[in-house]
């Protein structure tokens, strides 16, 4: 949304302070809507926009007024870049797979799909696609296989010593929702000192749950 279709909107629809505070995790949040958060972009004169307004009895967007006139030409031959346009097929699921289990960064897989088709334009996605892809199905997929074979390395424990404990919860999705385990001497130790370890595998995570390097 540029300046000038900004300027049409009612300002008192909207609180641009960014001021913050303190969340009770100890760690700073913004009292700011995301969907509140704008970055205003310089006027270029350009004619096509949307007008919008919100209801505050009910607390939602409306579109009044649309204009669609272009400041420039529009480019039809690009319309398959758009979201519902852009598509993967098996051939390159399979290859952004194994590329991932190689640890072959996403950027050289795209390029690498690039290289084979000639150009990015002759590809149906995007590097957003991939990345989307692994974080999607890739990882959670793994997350799924790690919690089954940790079960199963728990089992194969307790098979050996029958004096090995543990207590292994999992989440609908089959990710761990808490794992607890000591064997014998742990136990002894626990008795005796008093001393427990525990991880928090929580802490220090991005917006995906995966530890920064």
């Amino acid at each position: 949304m540029n300046d000038s279709t900004s300027n049409q909107l009612n300002k008192s629809d909207f609180d641009y302070s960014y001021e913050t505070h303190q969340a009770d995790e100890g760690r700073w949040k913004s009292k700011i809507s995301p969907t509140l958060k704008t970055n205003p972009s310089a006027g270029i004169n350009y004619l096509a926009r949307i007008y919008v307004h919100i209801l505050k009895d009910v607390g939602l967007w409306t579109i009044s007024k649309v204009i669609l006139n272009h400041s420039h030409p529009c480019c039809p031959d690009r319309a398959e870049m758009l979201k519902q346009h852009r598509e993967l097929n098996m051939f390159v699921y399979h290859t952004i797979e194994t590329h991932e289990k190689a640890r072959i960064s996403v950027r050289k897989t795209y390029q690498s799909f690039v290289a084979a088709a000639g150009s990015h334009r002759e590809l149906s996605f995007i590097e957003k696609d991939v990345r989307n892809y692994i974080t999607r199905e890739v990882w959670n997929g793994s997350e799924q296989d790690d919690a089954k074979e940790f079960e199963k390395y728990l089992l194969r424990m307790k098979e050996k010593n029958q004096n090995f404990f543990f207590d292994l919860n999992l989440e609908g999705d089959h990710s761990i929702k808490h794992a607890l385990w000591a064997d014998a001497r742990s136990s002894v130790a626990c008795e005796y000192f008093g001393d427990v370890i525990s991880f928090d595998t929580t802490y220090n995570t991005n917006r995906y749950s995966v530890h920064p390097n």
